[in-house]
């Protein structure tokens, strides 16, 4: 297997841990904010662990700290908007993320885009306002449009191996380090603790937030950031599967349809991608 291969398996695990966060906060009767501050202070725990055993020490500059704020805002807006839509809403909304990194990479660093790029984002685009038509009974607008600005920072994750002088790691403990200090202040506002709510945020911050996080800095390295964003659409095909078999919260016909078509362009994209690779050999 490829380096490059490697790499695309390491997104696609992380999509998959990825995937559950949704059931977990769902099954926790909290704020997002709290939420999130409770899973990102468990996940610091696991990164720093993993930044211990490869003995990287923590690098801030400018674009770490940019790095750091696409990672807390993906952590806080994606939780926050879990509270206010539906889990499949919110997934499929926050998926949005592969138009908005061909956009930067167009204007900030200059990458043309492929054709195959263009057309894949352009099939996610139509499944994703097939979401927005259903989700004005589906859902609450506020709610959707936080997960789709989720999107938006979520694009910014994807491209923190691009950035100049970038450390994604660092920028996923920084964004981390932020997202817990500004989250854990409203715990006190909670009264329940049982203790399936403990577990839940357990699961949430060592697999869903640290491991996740983990797997995908470890895949950008080989993987460019329009595919690993692409390859990631495993995980708004899971996201609301699992919610609806645990916690029974259904998506409408036409949001089902529009998943559809997003996870539907997104397996057919990376055939083609895998054709075109075994044409031109090994990358």
């Amino acid at each position: 297997m490829s380096a490059r291969h490697k790499g695309t398996l390491c997104v696609f695990l992380s999509a998959v841990l990825y995937s559950i966060g949704g059931l977990c906060i769902k099954l926790i009767p909290w704020s997002g904010m709290a939420i999130n501050g409770a899973r990102t202070a468990i996940a610091l725990l696991v990164i720093g662990l993993y930044l211990k055993i490869t003995r990287h020490r923590p690098r801030t500059n400018l674009w770490v700290l940019v790095g750091a704020v696409a990672v807390c805002g993906t952590n806080i807006l994606f939780s926050v908007a879990n509270n206010l839509t539906t889990a499949g809403n919110a997934i499929v909304l926050q998926f949005t993320a592969p138009i908005f990194v061909i956009l930067f990479s167009v204007l900030f660093f200059g990458k043309k885009p492929k054709k195959l790029d263009v057309l894949a984002c352009g099939l996610v685009l139509g499944g994703v306002l097939l979401f927005f038509v259903d989700s004005l009974s589906a859902g609450g607008m506020l709610g959707n449009i936080l997960a789709l600005l989720s999107g938006v920072s979520y694009a910014g994750v994807f491209l923190m191996n691009d950035m100049p002088d970038s450390d994604p790691i660092s920028s996923v403990f920084w964004g981390d380090v932020i997202s817990a200090t500004v989250g854990l202040p409203f715990l006190g506002y909670e009264k329940e603790f049982s203790q399936n709510i403990l577990i839940a945020l357990l699961v949430l911050g060592v697999f869903q937030v640290g491991m996740a996080y983990i797997l995908m800095v470890e895949g950008l390295k080989t993987t460019p950031p329009v595919t690993a964003s692409l390859v990631s659409g495993i995980e708004p095909v899971l996201n609301p599967i699992l919610v609806a078999i645990f916690y029974h919260e259904m998506i409408g016909p036409v949001a089902l349809i529009g998943a559809m078509v997003v996870v539907g362009s997104v397996v057919l994209y990376n055939v083609v991608l895998a054709r075109q690779s075994i044409g031109t050999g090994p990358l």
